[in-house]
C-alpha cells in the first residue's frame, strides 16, 4: 500500500517539547510503512515496555496490515481476492471484511461518491500506480473503466468472512486502511500499558491521554500556502479521537489550459470540479475519519457540510475562492474550535 495524493496534517511535535515537559519521559519510534513513514510519540513511565519492544510491536502491526491489504504486493490477501473469479465467495481476514462493510456504509451515505472500487478510473486518469502521462482519456475509455467500478457489485458476508464479486471489480482500501492501521497501532500501545500517545501514519493520526503538563495533545491542521493572507495553522486538541485530512490542490495536471484534480468522482468518471481544497475529519476511529475525508473531497463543501451536519460528523472544509481560501466547519467540529479559543 502506498500513499498517493493525500493531503497531510502538520503534527505539532514542537508544541509538546516547548510546553516545558520532562522530555526524558517522552519516547519516539518511527519507521517506513505503506510507502510513507509512521511516527509514534508516547509517555513512558517506569513500568513501560522498552523503546525497542514498542518499535517491534508497532512495526509488526503495520507490516501485517500492509502485507494483507496492499495493492502494491501482488500476492497480498486483497490482491488475491481481486484476481479471483466472479460469483465465487472468497474468504478473507475479518478486518478486511469489516473495512469493506464500513466502506459500503459510506458509499450508501454518499450515494456512491465514496467507492473503494474506483481504482480503474483513477488509473485511467494517470493518478494510480501506472503513472501514465498526463492526458484526458477518451469517452470510450472512461465508459470501459466504468464497467469495472461499482461498490454494490461486492457482496459482504460477515458471518462467513467472505466477499463475492458480481463483476470484475478491483477493491483498493488505501483510503481507509491507513487510518485503520493507526487504530491498530494505538490498540497495540494500550496493550503495552501505554495510555498517553500520538500515532501518525502518512498524515492520519490518533492521540490519547495527557502530557506531563496536564495538557492534551495538540494537532495542527495545515492551511494552504496559496492564501492571499496567510492564516496561522489551526490547532485542535483531541483525546482518543482519530484525525484525517484529504485535499486536492497539490496533485493535479493541466491540459489545454484546464486543471484536472487527482480526486475522481466514481459517479461520473471525471475529476471533481468544485472548489473544495481540503477537508479534515475528527472521528472515534481513524479508519472512519480517513474514509470520510475522502468522501467529503468528492462531495464538495456544500453537499459535504449538509451530510456532516445531518450525521453529526466533525468536519472542517477549506474552500478556494476568488480572493484566496475560506474555511467552514460543521456543527460538530465547532466544538473543537471553541475548545481552541478557551
Amino acid at each position: 500500500m502506498k500513499i498517493a495524493g493525500k493531503f497531510s496534517l502538520v503534527v505539532f511535535w514542537l508544541l509538546f517539547v516547548l510546553a516545558g515537559c520532562d522530555s526524558a519521559k517522552v519516547e519516539k519510534v518511527t519507521g517506513p510503512t505503506m510507502g510513507t513513514r509512521y511516527h509514534v510519540k508516547y509517555i513512558a513511565d517506569a513500568n513501560a515496555a522498552s523503546q525497542q519492544q514498542v518499535k517491534q510491536v508497532v512495526q509488526q502491526v503495520l507490516d501485517d496490515i500492509n502485507a494483507r491489504m496492499s495493492t502494491y504486493i501482488n500476492d497480498s490477501e486483497l490482491m488475491q481476492f481481486n484476481a479471483a473469479a466472479t460469483n465465487q465467495p472468497y474468504a478473507l481476514s475479518a478486518d478486511i471484511i469489516e473495512l469493506v462493510a464500513l466502506s459500503q456504509q459510506l458509499s450508501r451515505l454518499s450515494s456512491g461518491a465514496y467507492d473503494v472500487t474506483v481504482g480503474p478510473l483513477v488509473n485511467l486518469w494517470g493518478f494510480g500506480p501506472d503513472h501514465r502521462p498526463d492526458q484526458v482519456p477518451a469517452a470510450a475509455q472512461i465508459k470501459a473503466a466504468f464497467a469495472k467500478v461499482g461498490y454494490d457489485s461486492v457482496e459482504v458476508n460477515k458471518e462467513q468472512n467472505q466477499l463475492t464479486k458480481r463483476k470484475p471489480v478491483f477493491v483498493d482500501l488505501s483510503s481507509i486502511a491507513k487510518g485503520y492501521a493507526v487504530d491498530q497501532v494505538a490498540k497495540a500501545l494500550e496493550g503495552l500499558s501505554i495510555s498517553s500517545y500520538m500515532v501518525e501514519v502518512g498524515g492520519e493520526l490518533k492521540a490519547k491521554g495527557l502530557k506531563p503538563t496536564g495538557e492534551h495533545w495538540r494537532i495542527g491542521i495545515e492551511q494552504p500556502k496559496l492564501m492571499v493572507q496567510q492564516e496561522p495553522s489551526l490547532v485542535v486538541q483531541v483525546d482518543g479521537k482519530g484525525v484525517a485530512t484529504s485535499g486536492d490542490y497539490r496533485n493535479y495536471f493541466e491540459a489545454e489550459g484546464k486543471r484536472y484534480s487527482h480526486t475522481i468522482d466514481p459517479r461520473t468518471g471525471y475529476p471533481i470540479t468544485h472548489r473544495l481544497a481540503s477537508v479534515t475529519v475528527i472521528d472515534d476511529t481513524v479508519a472512519r475519519a480517513d474514509a470520510l475525508s475522502t468522501m467529503f473531497m468528492v462531495l464538495g463543501s456544500d453537499q459535504g457540510l449538509t451530510i456532516a451536519n445531518q450525521e453529526n460528523i466533525a468536519a472542517y472544509f477549506i474552500v478556494k475562492t476568488e480572493q484566496g481560501f475560506k474555511s467552514v466547519a460543521s456543527e460538530a467540529f465547532k466544538a473543537y474550535l471553541a475548545r481552541q479559543r478557551n
